[in-house]
This record gives structure tokens, sequence and C-alpha cells, in this order.
């Protein structure tokens, strides 16, 4: 059996009396889609958080990549590959949806170039952008300000930002926060299409993305881990039903 990508053994989070993280375990295994889904307040982006090293648990250990990285800072995870994509999008407004794009496959190189060459004439940077934005569906906005995209372009442009620097785990927080249903629809087949090729942990409330997208589902309740399954075992939980789904919405789902 292969080794987990990504492992949660007993984290705990607290903020004052409230435990927003409750001895948390969860794992993360090499290709899969896993979503973490439970109702508002349940404690998934504080999870996503101390998974980024955003937060720091207040006990409990996180192993990533055979490693364990409880205490190392966000940099230093995203050396060893894993990247986060935030509920609003990080992007540069000014830039071009390719510069943006260009500065993430710098950073992935760790090298500066030549000082005073125009960055932008620099094949090395321009192809693997280009190559990131036809894959997430943008080539045909390369040159367009970052500012002038439609929110469901710019989140596509943070995915493709994400990729830029190839991460072995990618956390997408939200992606589809504030999207209407079309864009939301063209975020879905994005992301179906990178499916077995690119891990990724995904906290999302559009059940119909998470059952379409989705390899394993773990559910969250009060910072409490109370099922973990795959799309067909969580559809047939009375208690995840209880808890959070509801019996119309799962039998659309």
């Amino acid at each position: 059996m292969a080794e987990a990508l990504l492992e949660v053994k007993g984290l705990v989070k607290c903020f004052g009396a409230i435990m927003a993280t409750a001895r948390l375990n969860l794992s993360v295994m090499p290709g899969e889609v896993h979503a973490i889904i439970g109702p508002n307040g349940a404690g998934k982006s504080t999870l996503i958080a101390q998974i980024a090293g955003e937060l720091r648990p207040d006990a409990g250990l996180i192993r990533f990549s055979g490693k364990e990285i409880t205490t190392l800072a966000v940099h230093e995870r995203s050396r060893l590959g894993l990247a986060r994509s935030c509920q609003i999008t990080s992007i540069f407004p000014g830039f071009s949806a390719l510069d943006n794009v260009a500065l993430a496959v710098q950073a992935c190189c760790g090298h500066s170039f030549r000082f005073w060459k125009n960055a932008r004439l620099i094949s090395a940077l321009r192809e693997p952008a280009l190559a990131i934005l036809e894959q997430v569906g943008l080539s045909e906005r390369a040159q367009t300000v970052a500012a002038r995209l439609s929110y469901g372009e710019q989140r596509q442009l943070e995915i493709a930002m994400a990729l830029a620097i190839k991460p072995k785990l990618l956390l997408l927080d939200e992606p589809m926060a504030g999207m209407g249903q079309e864009e939301s629809e063209h975020l879905t087949a994005l992301l179906m299409g990178l499916k077995g090729r690119q891990t990724l942990v995904l906290v999302e409330h559009d059940m119909e993305a998470v059952f379409a997208l989705a390899d394993r589902i773990s559910v969250l309740v009060y910072g409490k881990m109370i099922a973990t399954g795959t799309p067909d075992v969580i559809r047939s939980l009375p208690e995840v039903r209880k808890a959070y789904l509801g019996d119309e919405e799962l039998e659309g789902a």
C-alpha cells in the first residue's frame, strides 16, 4: 500500500475556550482529490491554515512527503512542494496573466536570471508560463491585465500560479466561493483535468463540485472529523446527513 503524502495525527488548535481542531486525524494519498466538507464554523479553514503553516497547532503532528513539518514555516513547506490557494484571490492585479504566472515560475526556479534583462523576454519563464495558462484555459487571456479578468478567470489564474511552482500537494480553500453556476462548472472541469496528475485537498461548499471531483471526502463538525470515505459512502451515512448535507441536497449531489 502506498504511503500517505500528507498525514495529520492528533491535531489540536484552540482559540480560548473554543477547540477549533479537536485531536484530528487525516491522511491524503498521492494523486487523490481529498475533499473536506462541513458547516460554517466546522474548522475547515483552520485545518488548512495549520497544514499550510500559517497557524501553529497546539498539539499533534503533520507529516508531508515523509518529513515532519509541524513546526516549519510557510516558505519551508513551499520548498517541499506544498502550495495553497486561498478563499480570496492573491494575484498581482496590475500585471498581465502571463506575467503573474511567469513570476511564479521564476520563484520556483529560485533564480533572478540576468538583472538588467527584460524578464518578459526570457523564454525560460515565458514558455512554461504559457503552457500552464493553456492547461487552465487562459491562453487566450495571457496578455490581459489580471484586474480586467472576470472573477472566475482570476481564480483560474491563481491556480495557474500555484501549479507553476510544481507542488506535490495543492490546498484549495473554497476556490468556487463567490462564483456563479457557469464559473463553478468551468472551474470544476479544470480541476477534473488535474485528477490523477495532481494531489489536491479541496475545501468547498459546492456539493455538486465536491461529489464530482473527490476520490475521498472527510466531514468536519465542530473541529472533529466525524467520517471519511468515498463519495458513495459519505452519501449513505445518516450522521453526515444530520450534521451537514441534508436529504434533499444529497439526493441532488
